[in-house]
């Protein structure tokens, strides 16, 4: 009898949990048989692993082969665990040396000649083993991957360097983790923006405070422009943040790109999106588009194009900034702090309230428009802005364009560190207690809120939403409260009428 003990990891969503594979070797009728919960890419790194052995001209053993994954309570997917089986048969049938095993964590699916393929989800398996201070052995293809985490990672391109190089024979590559070069500028500038001097305002308050937009209006109105420019205002990541949204696409199997490292994603997704392609799913679950926006922003046009049902699975990940996805089989929690930007039209034809252009819906196609839209997700939306079409003076090619996105970048920058230095976070997710703990608001502007909020029927999420909007411009303004005419400009923004704020 003779028994080897590696390790790897396993993806469970966005995590990496230690699987310890344990090969077992005894006398018996040849058999080769894996539990521990494998599901069939799994079950069959058998023929991958023996036809990897014989093409290596390794003995493969004809006894009873026994692999345990475990925890055995852990379903196990994907090929990722074939080299750390092979290494195990012969290990356990003393043809390679397994002194150092302890201090590996094996990842690499065998093709059929011995060679490593490259596996996905390495990226957060490379932080749990970075933390756990072990040596990763990646296929060549993960390397660039593995190491934005792992401090210590050997790149192999077949089993038998890997396999050298345990005998003592051969070293492979080691590589330490690597510095990323800040996010190469490609974003489109707010500079060509003609007009929209409101609109661009709002852009500047939903960056400095990292709430969430929408923008409505006719078409040829700017909304998807405005709405792919707020990238461009939103500080760089922090490298922890990186990393985080880096090991969505690297669950997904996605490369990640070095020249984008630090630059915040931008999600479009079509209006004939799925939910899970939105929000994640699947019989084994996969993160969606909010989960790819995480850290960055989630771009919804023609919002109420959308299928409803669609939409309401958004109503959660915008208060946590998680999403849970159930099965029978299993459960995954996605990280989902994304930023909502949405552009509507006013009506089906889109022409409603435009003075240059005739509207043909009838009163019900327009509410039933406006209704695919729910209450408790308009709710959830600080800056609700009516845009217009621009002048077409604004349009010629010699107009002036304002601010270019840079300075707006420099200012939001600067307030975002002033809330950081606040609350640890951006005003938008700053909790109520927080809120009212640590922010100053005048009498007039508290009176000024409780009228709108009688008048115009705000629930408590909105209500607190226009306190945290006006601690925004409060911070653009460098002041130190939350004064009347704060709270009249965010209450603007959230469409409340002007002969209401000033009445």
């Amino acid at each position: 009898m003779a028994v080897a003990i590696l390790k790897s990891r396993a993806q469970l969503g966005i995590d990496a949990p230690l699987v310890t594979i344990e090969v077992f070797l005894s006398g018996g009728l040849p058999t080769f048989s894996i539990v521990g919960m494998p599901e069939t890419a799994v079950r069959e790194s058998k023929d991958r692993v023996r036809s990897a052995l014989i093409s290596g001209n390794f003995d493969f053993p004809q006894r009873r082969i026994t692999v345990n994954l475990g925890p055995a309570d852990m379903r196990k997917s994907g090929g990722r665990f074939d080299l750390a089986i092979a290494l195990g048969i012969l290990a356990a049938s003393g043809q390679v040396r397994d002194t150092a095993f302890a201090n590996y964590e094996f990842f690499g699916e065998l093709s059929l000649d011995g060679q490593l393929r490259r596996i996905p989800a390495v990226l957060p398996a490379a932080l749990r083993a970075s933390d756990a201070g072990q040596t990763m052995v990646v296929p060549r293809g993960n390397i660039e991957e593995a190491t934005l985490a792992c401090d210590d990672v050997h790149a192999a391109s077949c089993l038998l360097e890997v396999t050298a190089h345990l005998n003592e024979l051969e070293n492979m590559p080691r590589c330490r983790r690597r510095e990323l070069p800040a996010a190469t500028d490609t974003t489109i500038d707010m500079s060509d923006v003609k007009g929209q001097e409101r609109a661009k305002r709002a852009l500047e308050i939903a960056a400095a405070g990292g709430h969430n937009l929408l923008l409505a209006g006719p078409p040829g109105a700017g909304k998807s422009m405005l709405a792919q420019r707020l990238v461009g205002l939103l500080p760089p990541m922090s490298e922890t943040d990186a990393i985080a949204t880096a090991a969505i696409d690297s669950v997904l199997g996605l490369p990640v790109d070095a020249g984008r490292w630090r630059q915040r994603p931008f999600r479009a997704p079509h209006h004939t999106a799925t939910a899970a392609a939105l929000v994640g799913g699947g019989s084994e679950p996969r993160p969606g588009e909010i989960s790819r926006a995480h850290n960055g922003v989630l771009f919804l046009d023609e919002l109420p194009e959308f299928s409803r049902h669609v939409l309401e699975a958004l109503r959660e990940p915008l208060e946590t900034g998680r999403i849970t996805i159930s099965r029978a089989s299993a459960q995954s929690e996605f990280p989902a702090r994304f930023q909502l930007v949405a552009a509507m039209n006013p009506c089906p034809c889109g022409y409603l309230g435009d003075p240059k252009a005739d509207c043909n819906c009838s009163a019900d196609r327009v509410r039933a428009y406006r209704d695919r839209v729910s209450g408790p997700l308009l709710d959830r939306i600080d800056i609700q802005l009516e845009v217009q079409r621009p002048a077409a003076k604004l349009l010629r090619a010699d107009a002036p364009g304002g601010e270019s996105s840079a300075i707006i970048a420099a200012r939001v920058s600067k307030v975002r560190e002033q809330q950081v230095e606040r609350g640890a976070i951006c005003n938008a997710m700053l909790a109520t207690a927080t809120l009212r703990r640590c922010v100053k608001i005048s009498e007039s502007a508290e009176r000024l809120l409780e009228r709108v909020a009688d008048t115009h029927g705000l629930s408590a999420r909105g209500y607190q939403r226009m306190l945290r909007v006006a601690l925004t411009i409060a911070d653009l303004g460098r002041d130190k409260a939350i004064d009347e005419q704060h709270m009249a400009e965010a209450l603007s923004l959230r469409g409340v009428p002007a002969r209401t704020v000033c009445a």
